[in-house]
C-alpha cells in the first residue's frame, strides 16, 4: 500500500512538471511577442509610427537602439521568446540540481556512511542520509533500508542479499536520474537552433532591404537606407548568437554537475554492496 501511494504521488508530481514544461515555452513565446510588439514597437519609440493596431504595424525612424530591434522583423519576437525560455529553464534546472546536490560534499558523505557501516551502525548511516538531503542521500537511504532488512534475513544467501541491495539501489537511481536530466533538452535545442533562427531573421531583413533598394532610385539616399536596413537585420543574428551562447554555457555547467551527482550515486551503490559482502558473509 505504501509503495502504491508513493507511486501515485510521484505520478501526480511528474504530470504537474510535464504541464509546466509544455506551458513555459508557449508563455515565453507569447511574452516575446508582447515585448516586441508593445514595448519595443511602441509608437512613442519612433519618429514615424503608423496605425498602432494590427499584428505587425509599420514603424520608421527609431529613437533608441532597443527600438531598432523591432525593425528586425517577425523573427525577433521568436528569438526573444527563445531567450526567455532559456532563462526559465536555467532557473528551473539550477534550483532542481541545487536541491539534488544536497548539503556538503558527496565524498565526505559517502565516507561517513562507510564509517558507520564498518561499525555496523546502520541507523546512524540512515541519519547521515537524512542530513545530506540530496539525490545521493536518497539513493543511499533506499539501499540502507534494504541493507537493514537483509542483515536480519536468514533465508537468502549472501550473494542473493547483495543482489537485492543492488536492485534497490538501481530502482532508486532510476527515479532520481530522470529528475536531474529533465528539461535539459530545451537548453540543448535552443543552443542548436537560436543561431539558425537569428540568421533566418537576418536573411529575411536583407531581402526586405534590397527589395526597398530596388524600388528606390535615390542614389546616396538609397544606399543610406540600405545600410540602416542591414544594421536592423543584424539584430537578429546578435540576439540568436547571444541566446545560443548562454544556452551552451549553462547546458555544460548543468551536465557537469549532474555527472558529479551520478558519480556519487554510483559510489554509494558500490559502498553498500561491498560493505555488506565483507561484513555479513
Amino acid at each position: 500500500m505504501a509503495d502504491q501511494s508513493k507511486t501515485a504521488k510521484s505520478a501526480k508530481v511528474n504530470k504537474s512538471n510535464n504541464m509546466i514544461s509544455l506551458l513555459a515555452p508557449v508563455l515565453c513565446l507569447l511574452a516575446g511577442y508582447i515585448i516586441w510588439r508593445f514595448i519595443l514597437g511602441a509608437g512613442s519609440n519612433f519618429g514615424v509610427g503608423y496605425d498602432n493596431g494590427g499584428f505587425w504595424p509599420e514603424r520608421e525612424a527609431p529613437k533608441t537602439a532597443l527600438s531598432k530591434m523591432y525593425l528586425g522583423g517577425i523573427i525577433v519576437p521568436i528569438l526573444i521568446g527563445a531567450f526567455l525560455t532559456m532563462i526559465t529553464f536555467v532557473v528551473e534546472r539550477f534550483l532542481t540540481i541545487k536541491n539534488a546536490s544536497g548539503t556538503g560534499s558527496n565524498g565526505d558523505f559517502v565516507r561517513k556512511v562507510q564509517f558507520h557501516l564498518s561499525n555496523k551502525n546502520i541507523d546512524a548511516a540512515i541519519a547521515e542520509c537524512d542530513k545530506q538531503k540530496g539525490s545521493v542521500g536518497n539513493v543511499m537511504k533506499a539501499g540502507l533500508h534494504r541493507y537493514k532488512e537483509m542483515v536480519s534475513n536468514s533465508s537468502l544467501s549472501t550473494e542473493q542479499k547483495v543482489m537485492a541491495i543492488q536492485k534497490e539501489v538501481e530502482e532508486a537511481t532510476s527515479l532520481e536520474l530522470p529528475m536531474l536530466e529533465k528539461n535539459l533538452v530545451f537548453l540543448s535545442t535552443i543552443a542548436s537552433i537560436a543561431t539558425l533562427m537569428g540568421l533566418l531573421g537576418t536573411v529575411l531583413g536583407m531581402i526586405r532591404s534590397f527589395s526597398a533598394l530596388g524600388e528606390d532610385s535615390g542614389g546616396g539616399a538609397a544606399a543610406s537606407k540600405l545600410s540602416v536596413g542591414i544594421s536592423e537585420a543584424l539584430y537578429n543574428t546578435a540576439l540568436g548568437i547571444g541566446t545560443s551562447a548562454f544556452a551552451i554555457i549553462f547546458y555544460n555547467i548543468f551536465t557537469t554537475k549532474i555527472d558529479a551527482i551520478t558519480y556519487g550515486i554510483d559510489e554509494s551503490g558500490f559502498t553498500l554492496t561491498q560493505s555488506f559482502a565483507s561484513l555479513y558473509k
